[in-house]
């Protein structure tokens, strides 16, 4: 930002007695500082906003690790010789050591507890990994429920398995994943998982923060990726979506999209020209709970391309193992011989 810009700034905060200035774009600790200085005004860039926001959303304590995390990583390089008080992200600050100013008091102990957040967090991730060895041990496809913040994902979930995740009209407003079984027409269990919502220009140290929470979308066979149809943006939407999913490494992996809120879309040529933008498409209301039908055929088709055929013999004495075939998928043909099946 030029000078001529910063006076242009700084007039139109003081006209509004506006107390804080936002940027939708990432400063640097030296940008910020010149700009509050120029501008006179505390200036927040587009990480700060997103991680106000999550800090406010999270609610579980792996949501909360995850946030301070970030916090923490963001902060460390915007500490100035004035100080900071870590009161405010549950860090304080201890005994000075030998010759250290209060600047470098802070510097560490922001590194101390950045170390402290990531054995945390690895903890966590290995508390998830054993859940998600028994799903493989019980051979359950597992899809996850992907897409920008707001589009309607933790309502699909819902609407799908009958769970009680929490909904709101608002950003970021699931920040932990939830995992709830979905029965398939072909009797085969489908474990879906809700994730956290993707945005524009998404910081890159909140995925590495939130890489614990994201290694769902890793493990999972099948993504659905849940889009807004009524958002005025849509293209620009999926695109950032994608670019997410390719910086996780899993845009390869089979991915059904869901044009959602289509109860929302008066006009019908616009639908089926949404329908035709995307590939492997299906429209629907999670909300109105219209076509539902078509989203899980789509479901059982992907996962019927992802599926081995085997057969299977069993002497008598392990009948209990054809009723488990039975649970866990699609019998094609089942014959019984005088000592097997």
């Amino acid at each position: 930002m030029g000078k001529g810009k910063a006076v242009e700034l700084a007039n139109l905060a003081q006209e509004t007695e506006a107390d804080l200035v936002i940027f939708d774009d990432d400063l640097t600790p030296s940008q910020q500082r010149n700009l509050e200085e120029k501008i006179g005004t505390k200036i927040i860039d587009r990480t700060q906003l997103i991680l106000d926001i999550f800090a406010q959303r999270a609610h579980s304590a792996a949501g909360k690790i995850q946030v301070e995390l970030a916090q923490l990583g963001y902060l460390l390089p915007r500490l100035i010789g004035k100080g900071i008080i870590l009161s405010r992200l549950g860090g304080g600050i201890g005994t000075r050591g030998p010759g250290e100013t209060k600047l470098e008091v802070d510097r560490r102990r922001i590194k101390e507890r950045i170390i402290k957040l990531r054995g945390k967090i690895g903890k966590i991730d290995k508390q998830r990994e054993v859940l998600r060895k028994e799903r493989k041990r019980r051979s359950c496809p597992v899809g996850a429920i992907v897409g920008y913040t707001n589009a309607g994902k933790s309502t699909l979930l819902n609407t799908l398995t009958e769970a009680r995740v929490m909904v709101d009209d608002r950003l970021f407003s699931t920040l932990d994943p939830t995992t709830r079984k979905v029965t398939l027409p072909n009797h085969q269990t489908l474990l879906l998982t809700d994730t956290v919502g993707f945005i524009h220009k998404l910081p890159h140290g909140l995925i590495a923060s939130f890489y614990a929470t994201l290694r769902e979308v890793e493990e999972a066979d099948i993504l659905i990726n849940v889009l807004d149809a009524s958002h005025p943006k849509l293209g620009e939407v999926n695109k950032a979506t994608y670019s997410v999913l390719k910086e996780l490494k899993v845009s390869d992996k089979p991915i059904i999209n869901v044009l959602n809120k289509i109860d929302l879309v008066d006009n019908g040529y616009q639908i089926l020209r949404l329908q035709r933008s995307l590939d492997s498409s299906v429209t629907l209301s999670a909300l109105k709970r219209k076509g539902l039908d078509k989203l899980i055929q789509r479901i059982v088709e992907t996962l019927d391309e992802e599926r081995v055929t085997t057969e299977f013999v069993f002497p008598y004495e392990r009948a209990n193992l054809v009723s488990l075939v039975h649970s866990q998928g699609e019998i094609l043909s089942e014959e019984y011989f005088e000592d097997k099946v």
